[in-house]
């Protein structure tokens, strides 16, 4: 995610100087011929056009930002309900009797965490899981197609058992399989937004419209722009491609791009309160990193 006031200006131009090039070589060919062949190109109603064609891009926009944010509410439900794991965990378990198992509980949750931001990314899982649990602990989550449903699952048969050794009563392993469904849950929206894009007209129908109205807004413009139609109609064909650039970064939350939710921050936020509410020494938080937070 980008915190800085403005983006890197090495940055804007790395993502818009191909569009950038391909306009303006277009809009020197429309002026060369407007001024060289006889005849002339027909007026055209651009401001009818653009004015459609905003309206388009901005309901297309908007419905990105929604996944997107709807992305970072789901990833603040995950650190508000691992803290409440945690806390039950300390609470509930008996010293010292329990005292492993919270350690287990804690450290199961921060693997499950950064294994399921590895799965959104598309990144691998098992070293990230392994910096927390052993090989015997974390095996029978790694071996399945969701490692991080196994650990969540693993987590829950931790506390079962600790009911039927009567570490806790039914009432405290009620409270903490609720706190179970609630990271259950925000995992299965997290995992619907991943896999689920927006529909093909979302995303093929402002591509084509703006890249037509991008071809189109030359031959209209030069009548009245003259020899300066390649610097005008570049700069408003390249506010257009800008807009449609701003829904593909936002569709998807978990890319792993620069435009996306700062998962890796996030965890890190998990670790750090949860190693703390058990005593043990925690990293640094997360950074910006050239104006970009991971």
């Amino acid at each position: 995610m980008i915190v800085a006031a403005t983006p890197r200006l090495s940055r804007i131009v790395s993502e818009v100087w191909k569009p950038l090039v391909i306009l303006f070589v277009w809009d020197v060919v429309v002026t060369v011929a407007y001024f060289v062949l006889p005849f002339k190109a027909p007026t055209l109603p651009l401001p009818l056009f653009g004015t459609a064609l905003a309206l388009f891009l901005g309901f297309r926009d908007n419905s990105a930002y929604e996944r997107w944010w709807e992305g970072r509410t789901l990833w603040g439900a995950m650190i508000n309900a691992s803290r409440s794991l945690s806390r039950a965990a300390r609470n509930f378990l008996p010293d010292p009797e329990a005292h492993d198992l919270k350690r287990t509980i804690v450290l199961r949750q921060i693997a499950y965490v950064n294994a399921l931001r590895c799965q959104l990314r598309r990144q691998d899982r098992d070293g990230e899981v392994l910096r927390f649990l052993s090989q015997g602990e974390a095996e029978p989550a790694l071996a399945r197609a969701n490692a991080a449903n196994g650990l969540l699952d693993g987590t829950g048969r931790r506390i079962a058992d600790a009911q039927r050794r009567g570490w806790i009563d039914t009432i405290q392993q009620t409270q903490m399989e609720a706190v179970l469904v609630d990271i259950a849950n925000a995992q299965g929206g997290m995992e619907r937004l991943k896999n689920t894009p927006l529909p093909n007209q979302y995303r093929f129908f402002p591509t084509l419209f703006t890249h037509l109205f991008c071809i189109l807004l030359p031959i209209g413009l030069v009548e009245s722009l003259g020899f300066a139609t390649p610097l005008g109609s570049t700069i408003a064909g390249l506010m257009f491609l800008a807009v449609l650039q701003i829904g593909d970064d936002l569709v998807d939350p978990f890319a792993n791009t620069v435009h996306d939710v700062p998962l890796s921050a996030m965890c890190r936020t998990i670790e750090i309160d949860l190693l703390q509410s058990i005593g043990d020494e925690a990293p640094a938080p997360i950074t910006a990193d050239k104006g970009v937070l991971w």
